[in-house]
C-alpha cells in the first residue's frame, strides 16, 4: 500500500509540473495571459490614439481643464453601475490603501488627462504621440528600479523603439513650444501611473479600483474646474463637443483604463510599454486622415523602426 502511494504521489507531480522560475525569481507567464494582456495593451493603445485626435480637436473650443472634468464624469457614470458595489464591499482594503490610491488617482485621472488637454490647445496631434511615445522608456526604468531584470531582447526593443520615436519628434527641426512641453510632462504622470499599478494592493478588484480612481480623480479636479468656469467661462454644448467627449470618457476612459490596468497587472509595465510605442503611429495616421496634418516619407520610416521595436521589445520573454 505504501508502493501505490508512493506511486500515486509521483504520477500527481509528474501531471502538475511546477512552473520553471524567471531570472526575476517569478514563475514564467503562461502563454495565454501573456497574449492577452498584449491584446489589452494594443486595444488601450488604439483607443487612447483617438483621445489624442480629440484633444487636439477641441483645443480651441473646450478649456483643457473643463473637458477633464467632464470626461471624467461620463466615465463614471459608464463604470459605475460596475464597480460602485465593488468598490463599497472592498471599503476597508481601500482605507489602508488611501495613499496609493489617491497617488494613482492624481496621476493617472487629475493630472495626466489635464496635462494632455493643455498641450492639445497649441500642439498638432503627431506631436502630442510622438511625445508621449518616451513615457515606456519611463516604465521601464521604474520597473527595473523595483529589481525587475528586463532582459537584452527586451532592452534592445525598447532602444529600437525609442530610437524611432527621437528622429521622428527631431527630424521636422521644429523648436519645442509649450504644448510639447506639457506633453512631456503628461508622459512623466503616465509612466509613473503604470509603474505604480505593479503595486496594486493584493485582492483589490480591478474594476473596483477603476472607480474609485475615476471618482477620486474627479472630486481633485473640482476645485480646477470651479478656477476654469469662474476664469475662462463654460463651454457650449454642441454635437461637436458632445460626442468627442462622450467618446474620451466611455472609450478612452472607462474601456482604455481597464484594458490598460488588466494588460499591466498581465504582462508587466515594461512589456506593455513597448506595444505603447504604436500610439505615435497611430495617432499620426488618425492626424492625417481626421484632421488633415501632415504626414511625411520620413515619419513613415521612423513610424516602421518604432513598430519593429515594439516587435522585438513585446514578443521577448525575458
Amino acid at each position: 500500500m505504501a508502493t501505490a502511494a508512493r506511486r500515486t504521489t509521483a504520477r500527481r507531480a509528474t501531471a502538475r509540473p511546477a512552473e520553471a522560475p524567471t531570472p526575476t525569481g517569478d514563475p514564467a507567464r503562461p502563454t495565454a495571459p501573456v497574449a492577452l494582456g498584449l491584446a489589452l495593451a494594443v486595444l488601450a493603445t488604439l483607443v487612447w490614439s483617438g483621445s489624442f485626435v480629440t484633444s487636439r480637436a477641441l483645443g480651441d473650443s473646450v478649456p483643457p481643464v473643463q473637458h477633464a472634468f467632464w470626461r471624467w464624469v461620463v466615465a463614471l457614470a459608464v463604470v459605475a453601475p460596475f464597480g460602485a458595489r465593488r468598490a463599497w464591499r472592498q471599503r476597508a482594503l481601500i482605507r489602508r490603501h488611501l495613499g496609493f490610491v489617491v497617488l494613482a488617482s492624481l496621476l493617472g485621472v487629475t493630472v495626466y488627462n489635464t496635462l494632455v488637454n493643455q498641450a492639445g490647445v497649441t500642439t498638432p496631434a503627431a506631436n502630442m504621440g510622438m511625445i508621449m511615445a518616451a513615457s515606456p522608456v519611463l516604465m521601464a526604468l521604474c520597473e527595473r528600479a523595483g529589481g525587475v531584470r528586463l532582459g537584452v531582447r527586451r532592452v534592445a526593443g525598447l532602444g529600437v523603439a525609442c530610437a524611432g520615436v527621437l528622429l521622428l519628434v527631431g527630424g521636422d527641426g521644429a523648436a519645442f513650444s509649450a504644448g510639447d512641453l506639457w506633453m512631456i510632462a503628461a508622459a512623466c504622470c503616465f509612466g509613473s501611473y503604470s509603474a505604480l499599478l505593479r503595486r496594486r494592493p493584493e485582492g483589490l478588484d480591478g474594476v473596483g479600483f477603476l472607480f474609485t480612481t475615476f471618482l477620486a480623480g474627479t472630486v481633485l479636479l473640482l476645485p480646477a474646474h470651479g478656477v476654469s468656469l469662474a476664469v475662462q467661462g463654460g463651454f457650449h454644448p454642441t454635437p461637436g463637443t458632445v460626442w468627442p467627449l462622450l467618446y474620451v470618457g466611455v472609450a478612452s476612459s472607462a474601456v482604455a483604463f481597464f484594458a490598460w490596468n488588466k494588460a499591466v497587472s498581465l504582462i508587466g509595465p515594461s512589456r506593455a510599454g513597448a506595444v505603447y510605442y504604436l500610439q505615435p503611429v497611430c495617432v499620426a495616421l488618425l492626424s492625417w486622415s481626421l484632421l488633415a496634418e501632415p504626414t511625411g516619407w520620413a515619419q513613415a520610416g521612423c513610424m516602421a523602426l518604432i513598430l519593429g521595436g515594439v516587435v522585438l521589445g513585446a514578443g521577448a520573454r525575458r
